[in-house]
């Protein structure tokens, strides 16, 4: 069920409505206990519901991995049990490589010692794996160290795992900041719907009709690389970049509204990241809550920078080729992710030098423009098919490649309104004297002014749009 679809409208409508009921004064007149464990049942039936319109059979591993979660964490919280966390670490990474990298690696051993490809499984990808396995580790470590005690009703741990806004694409969400959520009183509102639809026609506009318009200029390129001029490739290497930002921001715009419509928070997943002047900050604002994991549970337990320089580069080298590997497996996304983190290597290995240097806004913006174009061109690696076909359209860029010349309309349309929207953000955050972060157009509905900009855009995002049902990419993960 797509979050652009009319099944997800018809679906989405039908779990507010039924959220809505409880408020009424027979439901108000349940003791508070038992009036949140049936809003927390309810959104925990919608949840399976929505995951289970992919493949039903898939909803049997999820709800194993929250046993195991769920278990683990109880047997852990009072006294600690080391095989407790071991069980609750090794089976939801052992599920997770059989199903996403067991074929991979398989594949890749046969390949390199030139043995027959036997021993692979004809197994389907269960969608949103890597995202509530990713979860269920968390919230298991995060026992495990003392920073949250376990939750002893399995609904709610079964809620968090699996709450449908957030479950296929994230944001990867961590137990300490949605279970106390569980705890307080939060429902469909006025309030709440208000900020909550405006945030997901936000992300549904940047989905159909800036991410899918330009997604048939980047496929056809991407088709036969050879048969178009250096320029046009130049052009689809910045315009896919800006498709997948659109595409995977929009899903987590509509994933964050979605749920403040139901009363609840999810962090931000992007923050402004065309602005970043280098790659370390970029990795800060750029799918967030999946640095913000690698680093607390990755990064950190192999030292991070605390063990000498040569260990925090390969400290850093380790992390990002997992992040790289996360994202698919396939040897495109291991090199795509190892040369990010050969990026920030150098980035911190030239910091003396970049200390001396005189600081300007010119420089400022020109680091800017130098990293996005990076940013763009490892893309490239991200979404081509091989290594090689992805060096092939690097070296036609650079060689000037003679062919067709095409301008696309939504590629230049894409650039110029998301760096246009960067640019106001910024300009917004240099009147108010704070460092530039991403908002959300909310405008109140309640007046004339902001009900004609509401309908203006969902007029302009209906005209406009992909009217079909695209899948988002980061589903694929």
């Amino acid at each position: 069920m797509l979050f652009n679809s009319l099944a997800f409208l018809v679906f989405f409508t039908v779990v507010c409505v039924l959220m809505a009921l409880t408020n009424l004064p027979v439901f108000a007149a349940m003791p508070r206990e038992k009036r949140l464990r049936l809003r927390h049942i309810l959104l925990l039936l919608a949840s399976y519901v929505f995951y289970g319109w992919w493949d039903w059979r898939f909803c049997f591993l999820m709800l194993a991995l929250t046993l195991v979660a769920h278990v683990c964490a109880l047997q852990m919280d009072t006294p600690r049990c080391r095989a407790a966390l071991v069980i609750g670490v090794v089976v939801p990474l052992l599920v997770l490589g059989i199903f996403k990298y067991y074929n991979f690696f398989v594949d890749s051993f046969c390949a390199a010692f030139g043995l027959t490809r036997a021993g692979t499984l004809r197994i389907i990808l269960p969608v949103g794996i890597s995202f509530y396995t990713f979860q269920s580790l968390s919230y298991t470590i995060d026992v495990s160290r003392g920073k949250l005690r376990a939750e002893r009703d399995f609904i709610r741990t079964a809620l968090y795992i699996a709450f449908f806004p957030q479950l296929v694409a994230g944001p990867i969400v961590k137990a300490g900041d949605f279970l106390p959520q569980l705890q307080e009183e939060r429902n469909i509102s006025l309030k709440n719907l208000e900020p909550g639809v405006q945030i997901m026609l936000f992300g549904l506009f940047k989905k159909i009709v800036i991410a899918d318009n330009i997604s048939a200029f980047v496929d056809a390129v991407h088709q036969a690389p050879a048969a178009y001029s250096a320029g046009t490739l130049m052009l689809c290497t910045y315009a896919y970049f800006v498709q997948l930002y659109c595409d995977f921001s929009g899903y987590s715009d509509m994933a964050v509204g979605c749920a403040r419509c139901l009363g609840y928070d999810l962090p931000r997943n992007f923050n402004v990241p065309f602005l970043s002047p280098n790659v370390n900050e970029f990795w800060k604002r750029w799918h967030i809550s999946l640095s913000a994991w690698l680093t607390e549970y990755l990064y950190f337990p192999l030292g991070g920078s605390r063990k000498g320089e040569a260990r925090t580069y390969l400290n850093i080298l380790i992390n990002m080729t997992v992040c790289g590997l996360w994202h698919g497996s396939a040897w495109t996304f291991v090199f795509w992710g190892f040369l990010s983190g050969v990026a920030q290597c150098l980035y911190r290995l030239t910091t003396p030098i970049r200390k001396r240097l005189p600081k300007h806004p010119l420089l400022t913006a020109l680091n800017v423009f130098l990293t996005f174009t990076f940013i763009c061109f490892t893309a490239v690696i991200f979404r081509a098919s091989d290594i090689g076909t992805a060096f092939r359209i690097i070296g036609y860029i650079f060689t000037g490649h003679r062919g067709i010349h095409f301008v696309s309309f939504w590629g230049l349309f894409g650039l110029a309104l998301v760096w246009g929207a960067h640019i106001a953000a910024l300009v917004r955050s240099k009147r108010r004297g704070i460092p530039p972060t991403g908002f959300y157009p909310i405008v109140r509905l309640s007046t004339f002014r902001g009900l004609l900009l509401f309908f203006l855009l969902a007029g302009v995002t209906l005209a406009l749009g992909y009217t079909g049902e695209s899948p988002f990419i980061y589903f694929q993960f």
